[in-house]
């Protein structure tokens, strides 16, 4: 069955980068999906790059800087409330590949699990090689080692900006709190 899938990407100053993401998701097929653009209130001309007639894309432009955290919490909402089957992060910094979506999608659907990510770290080269500056590298790495150990998991990349969720195990969790979503 082809659920539906809301792609969010998270922006702020993301630039011509936005560009080179859309593209790559256009190229997804097989797919009943829509996409959500949700800018956290940039400083540069990222929103020169937000297509504005497209009936598959939603916009949100944040009129204050909300910060990383409650932007994907905004689209998570969005999310559920639009009835989404699932969701998909990308950040709008294209270290990310879309063209990757279509795996996740598969693998959260076959085997019905809550979420699933993509990771840089898989292949050390291949992040270098994807422009990771070298200080991001090292942090992730000695992080991404700390959080395994504390949590008892197997992440590559714990700080990955590519997520997929089963927006059905997302409804239970109380990750608002006291904060209303404004989306």
């Amino acid at each position: 069955m082809n659920k539906n899938l809301l792609i969010f990407i998270v922006t702020y100053n993301s630039s011509f980068r936005l560009k080179l993401i859309l593209k790559k998701i256009q190229k997804i097929k097989k797919i009943n999906y829509k996409i959500l653009i949700s800018d956290d209130c940039s400083n540069d001309d990222t929103s020169s790059y937000i297509p504005n007639q497209n009936k598959k894309i939603y916009i949100n432009i944040n009129k204050r800087n909300h910060g990383y955290g409650e932007n994907i919490k905004k689209c998570i909402n969005f999310a559920i409330k639009k009835k989404f089957d699932y969701a998909v992060m990308i950040h709008g910094d294209n270290q990310y590949d879309a063209s990757y979506i279509p795996k996740l999608y598969k693998i959260i659907e076959k085997n019905n699990i809550d979420a699933v990510t993509g990771s840089r770290m898989k292949n050390f080269k291949s992040a270098l090689n994807g422009k990771m500056p070298f200080y991001k590298f090292i942090g992730n790495y000695i992080l991404t080692r700390i959080f395994n150990l504390y949590f008892n998991t197997q992440f590559t990349d714990a700080h990955t900006g590519l997520w997929m969720y089963n927006l059905q195990s997302l409804k239970n969790i109380r990750f608002n709190k006291d904060r209303k979503s404004t989306t």
